[in-house]
């Protein structure tokens, strides 16, 4: 169904200006590699075994104005999309079940959530909750044609829209929390919802009470009053102006997301991709404690999104990459089952107590959105943008093309692409070379194409069935400088993926704090590729060898680590010493996030 759009603040423009590359749609691709082995986890071991009833739909039948933030909206986006990704049975009724109470629960005048009638609106966080939930009604009939989800957002919507101005002008200084941080992701909402509908009230909404186009705020550092640096906050406010600029391009509406790569790029991102502490900006490289806001790391993967398909850069599928192989892959345990608020570099992580609230809702969503981050529509042709085993089709000139990645990426860098077309045909096939890839060699049924690392490789040719694409990455281990608290330091990596030291897994070393280990000195010239199944099966480790901390200058070495994959669960520190720093390079995505 072609959605429409009625809405006069977009009327100065075209809308929907094309995006240089689109994602092909959920149902046509299928993910397999680790990037689908965590949807496959995150879907049976988690989304399937949690308590739903207890812990989601329980609070939403009684009404407790002390039930604080449960994320009901959040589990149902995920259940959505998943289902859309997966048809399965189990998921697919999870979803109306869901549905099915949510409506049930809606009011008469179409208020819909946790607070009874004298908490509503003005209480945390329930404007925040209502835009999820009616996001995730939305979802349902945008993937699935549920016109009944619609017509429950649409109520629920416009329930905000008309008790809107009961929310006092110091409700910030009321609660502590500045209002876009309390309604996070409700104007993304309400501009989807305009879509959906071709109502122009919810796009004006956006527009005019919450000022959506003329937000501008700095980068603020430092958990403050109001805590207006708060990562999550600001990423999701970034992407909703995104996706205003598509609609009514502007260029004022770019520099909140440019503002923030530029950050990250600067020293506001850690090497594994994870930003921020304790959920707010910081720029001093701290790896330790509360680094990487799960619900951040989701934000900041939609933004990098947004941005590829608008620019077609391939520098924001470099950061995609690095930042789902580590950072996010880290905020949840190898099996799937449990999740964490934040993923530090240095010392013990924790994982989230409970199954609600916004980090475990916020880590489903953005799994189950990865199948659309593998493989993009541009122009007549298509893109990789990750590596992964993985079929995709899309349709040119109303018949079928069919690629299939075959490669055990990240353990080997041997990607080979099959391309199928029904018939032959001609258009543009785009590879993602990755910064880190220099002396990456493409070729075409064996026929050399020329690559630049950190650029797209552009292959146009007229395309017949059983055609390769062979693409081969370099994966040797690498040293990549600290900087800020890191300095005078190097973390170890292997094509996009960081590793650490697990001490459990080196037993001289079991008792010592991350600050201790940090302290060692790795020996650039032993740094070897072994096996290693800590966090998923089949994986990888670097042995390495090292010298204890002291004046000894011997060549030969102390003992022998093994560093694992970031993701490690008991993995406490990432940076060590090295006795020549000029063996280490700068991490290719510093400077380079736009």
């Amino acid at each position: 169904m072609l959605l429409r759009l009625a809405c006069s603040f977009l009327a100065a423009a075209p809308l929907f200006p094309a995006d240089v590359l689109t994602p092909l749609a959920i149902r046509s691709v299928k993910v397999g590699g680790e990037i689908g082995r965590r949807i496959d986890a995150t879907i049976r071991n988690n989304l399937l075994v949690i308590d739903v009833e207890r812990d989601f739909l329980a609070p939403l039948s009684a009404r407790d104005p002390k039930s604080g933030y449960i994320g009901l909206g959040k589990l149902l986006m995920s259940a959505v999309r998943f289902g859309a990704y997966t048809g399965d049975p189990q998921v697919l009724a999870l979803k109306e079940r869901l549905v099915r109470r949510l409506v049930a629960a809606q009011e008469p005048d179409g208020y819909l959530g946790f607070f009874s009638p004298a908490n509503r609106m003005t209480r945390l966080w329930d404007v925040h909750e209502a835009g999820y939930l009616i996001a995730g009604l939305t979802d349902d009939y945008l993937l699935f044609g549920e016109k009944g989800s619609l017509a429950a957002a649409v109520r629920s919507a416009d329930y905000v829209l008309s008790h809107w101005n009961q929310i006092p002008g110091d409700w910030g200084e009321r609660t502590g929390v500045a209002a876009h941080v309390a309604v996070t992701g409700l104007e993304r909402t309400m501009l989807q919802l305009a879509r959906a509908t071709g109502d122009k009230r919810y796009a004006e909404f956006v527009e005019g009470p919450r000022a959506l186009g003329s937000w501008n705020l700095p980068i603020v550092i430092g958990r403050r009053a109001g805590i207006e640096g708060h990562i999550y906050a600001y990423m999701a406010r970034s992407l909703a102006q995104l996706e205003m600029y598509r609609m009514k391009p502007a260029p004022a509406l770019l520099a909140q997301a440019d503002r923030a790569l530029d950050f990250l790029g600067g020293e506001g991102m850690a090497v594994t991709g994870g930003a921020g502490q304790w959920e707010i900006w910081t720029d001093d490289q701290d790896g330790r404690g509360q680094l990487a806001e799960t619900c951040a790391t989701a934000y900041q993967l939609r933004v990098y999104d947004s941005l590829l398909r608008l620019r077609g850069d391939a520098r924001y599928g470099d950061l995609i990459e690095r930042t789902v192989f580590n950072t996010l892959f880290a905020a949840q345990s190898p099996d799937g089952r449990r999740i964490r608020y934040y993923s530090p570099t240095e010392g013990p992580r924790e994982y989230h107590p409970v199954d609600t609230y916004c980090c475990p809702t916020n880590y489903r969503r953005i799994v189950s959105e990865l199948p659309e981050m593998v493989y993009y529509r541009r122009g007549n042709g298509a893109a990789v943008v990750l590596f992964s085993d993985s079929e995709a089709q899309f349709e040119l000139s109303g018949q079928k093309v069919r690629l299939k990645q075959e490669t055990g990426f990240p353990n080997s860098g041997s990607v080979v692409i099959r391309v199928d077309p029904a018939q032959a045909a001609a258009f543009p096939l785009d590879i993602r070379i990755p910064a880190w890839a220099a002396g990456a060699a493409l070729s075409v049924n064996g026929e050399a194409a020329a690559v630049r690392p950190g650029r797209f490789a552009t292959i146009d040719r007229k395309w017949k069935a059983g055609d390769r694409v062979e693409l081969k990455l370099p994966m040797s281990p690498r040293l990549v400088l600290g900087r800020q608290r890191q300095a005078g330091r190097a973390a170890v990596l292997r094509g996009p993926i960081v590793y650490a030291l697990n001490p459990t897994q080196n037993p001289e070393l079991a008792k010592l704090d991350a600050a201790d280990l940090g302290r060692y000195t790795i020996d650039p010239g032993s740094l070897e590729l072994v096996s290693d199944g800590a966090v998923r099966p089949g994986g990888t480790g670097i042995r390495a060898g090292a010298w204890r901390p002291g004046y000894g200058t011997a060549a030969k070495h102390d003992l022998t680590v093994t560093l694992t994959e970031f993701p490690d669960p008991g993995a406490t520190a990432t940076y060590f010493k090295l006795r020549d720093l000029s063996a280490a390079v700068d991490d290719e995505l510093h400077r380079r996030a736009r």
